[in-house]
């Protein structure tokens, strides 16, 4: 499959006429589209009429539809042959009726021969900065994990129940420069603190163009109900990966400061990060997926 002329390689002649459906289709679901361009059909759902003309642009058909009203789902039905799920759940609640509005509308016609569903690593809660696999037991420790723990179920069981290829990507911290908001930068420049070496928690990254090009691949290597950790090769401390963006830009490092004092002086959504430690292992993620990391370090992503 891979070859010199493109990312992922030459698909067979039958893969090119197929249909890729992307539901959350934002930066990463863009670079998804840009890989498979010219290979295959690409079906973009948007809920934002505004997007129209961004999406043909890129050689996406667009469909409107909104994930929190079912009834504009059903013309969804039938239409892929492929799914990538990238849509993120509500903001509140324990649940993703989000997934399952979606799951629902595709159970009414021809399912898609694969799926994949972009989740996040939170939903291993704190592993006290221990090396995770994909068996680990979860553990999801905030709400918005705990959603995606349940978006992860919902997709599972419909690829089970309907003989659906569908896989999950657990994904940590997303970064590139070409990303709004996908480097450190602004925070440093803030002078925002991070904890003492003593009191950090390890934390897991991956660029959205190797998160891309993951997603296309496990579209057509994904096993069946099969979970992928998708993270590059860091093992940082949370203070060291900032400590490494101030460097390569030029910047003060930013200050240290203990666990006791950091719920006065951060915010709540930055302490829960702070409250969970772990080193994700990718060896499953290069040996099924077959994905070479173009940028297997954070170093060699920032710079």
């Amino acid at each position: 499959m891979p070859s010199n002329q493109t990312p992922l390689g030459a698909l067979p002649a039958r893969f090119r006429r197929e249909r890729l459906l992307i539901v959350g289709c934002g930066d990463v679901g863009l670079r998804v589209a840009g890989y498979l361009r010219g290979r295959v059909r690409l079906l973009a759902l948007t809920s934002q009429p505004e997007r129209i003309a961004e999406l043909r642009s890129q050689g996406i058909t667009p469909l409107l539809g909104n994930l929190d009203t079912r009834n504009s789902l059903r013309r969804l039905a039938g239409l892929a042959t492929r799914l990538v799920h990238l849509a993120p759940p509500p903001s509140e609640g324990w649940a993703d009726p989000r997934t399952q509005a979606l799951v629902r509308a595709l159970r009414l016609r021809s399912q898609p021969r694969s799926a994949v569903y972009g989740s996040t690593s939170g939903v291993y809660g704190d592993c006290g900065g221990a090396r995770v696999t994909e068996t680990r037991a979860l553990c999801a420790g905030t709400p918005r994990a705990q959603r995606r723990t349940h978006a992860e179920a919902s997709v599972r069981f419909w690829g089970q129940a309907r003989a659906v290829r569908a896989c999950i990507l657990r994904i940590p911290g997303i970064y590139a420069p070409d990303r709004e908001g996908g480097t450190p930068r602004a925070r440093l420049l803030k002078g925002t603190p991070v904890l003492l070496r003593e009191d950090d928690v390890y934390t897991n990254h991956i660029h959205a163009d190797d998160l891309a090009r993951a997603c296309c691949l496990a579209v057509w290597r994904g096993a069946p109900q099969r979970v992928y950790n998708v993270n590059d090769d860091s093992e940082l401390l949370m203070g060291d990966y900032f400590d490494l963006a101030a460097d390569l830009y030029g910047l003060p490092r930013p200050p240290r400061i203990a666990r006791e004092g950091a719920s006065t002086q951060l915010p709540l959504a930055l302490l829960s990060f702070m409250n969970e430690s772990r080193r994700m292992v990718n060896d499953r993620m290069k040996r099924e997926l077959r994905l070479n990391l173009h940028y297997p370090t954070v170093r060699s992503g920032l710079g």
